[in-house]
């Protein structure tokens, strides 16, 4: 009987055993969970935020604002709930709501010609970089369901129309340069690809069309003279060759 009780006991410490680990082993991977959901989100704000304040020139509408602003304010919400208690976001939540019931998100777009291209190349690179970033960002929001397909097509392709200025633009000032420097093939080129870039597009809008015709005008101009210089160092060539060769056969004076 005695030996029975002992097994029994046994038994149970080692039941008892296993059921706190697994119950440790619950904890530590609910806690391992928490951890990656609350740096998940923590990178969800800190990226739109950055993306935001890199945008500060790019003309995106209210509507795009309030996208990203709630984007921030849902992760936050999310912050909190995967929080362990220590910190509280009450206040920071409080602020957002505050500020998407102060986005008019009916506000039109701002017109194209507002654009202005930064001046250093650096600046025009981080342009660049901040519309690929807040396309990518929208795209995210439209693939959680958060944005109607209209919506998420209407602020894409004004992100997009922004992007392919800034390349545009930025192939010009780059073409006009060379230019300046008697560089034409380099100037050519910039050239050739801003029309690529412009022939690309679907919509063959205003804007596009005028800016590819005066965009071929500049470059016809370019390759008339790109024709007239290489014409002239063939002229000169041949007229150089011509006269070693008349050298090269002349009579000889005696002397």
């Amino acid at each position: 009987m005695m030996f029975t009780i002992i097994i029994v006991l046994i038994v149970s410490l080692v039941l008892i055993g296993v059921i706190v680990n697994a119950m440790q082993q619950h904890k530590n991977k609910m806690e391992t969970e928490r951890r990656a959901e609350a740096s998940k989100q923590k990178a969800i704000i800190e990226n739109t935020e950055a993306a935001l304040k890199a945008a500060e020139g790019i003309p995106f509408t209210q509507r795009f604002l309030f996208i990203m602003r709630r984007r921030v304010f849902m992760a936050t919400k999310a912050l909190q709930s995967a929080s362990d208690g220590t910190t509280n976001y009450n206040q920071q939540i409080k602020g957002l709501e505050e500020e998407l019931k102060a986005i008019d998100i009916t506000q039109p777009a701002p017109p194209e010609d507002q654009f202005k291209l930064p001046q250093a190349d650096k600046q025009v690179i981080q342009f660049i970089k901040g519309i690929k970033t807040l396309r990518a960002l929208l795209r995210a929001e439209f693939k959680k369901g958060r944005l109607e397909s209209r919506v998420f097509l209407a602020e894409d392709k004004l992100l997009e129309r922004l992007q392919l200025r800034a390349n545009v633009d930025t192939l010009i000032r780059r073409g006009e340069i060379a230019l300046k420097n008697n560089q034409l093939g380099s100037a050519r080129q910039c050239l050739e690809k801003a029309i690529g870039a412009l022939s690309s597009q679907p919509n063959q809008d205003e804007y596009i069309t005028a800016r590819k015709s005066k965009l071929q005008e500049k470059l016809s101009e370019i390759e008339s003279n790109l024709k007239r210089a290489n014409s002239k160092d063939v002229a000169e060539k041949q007229e150089s060759e011509r006269n070693e060769l008349d050298e090269l056969f002349a009579e000889k004076k005696k002397w």
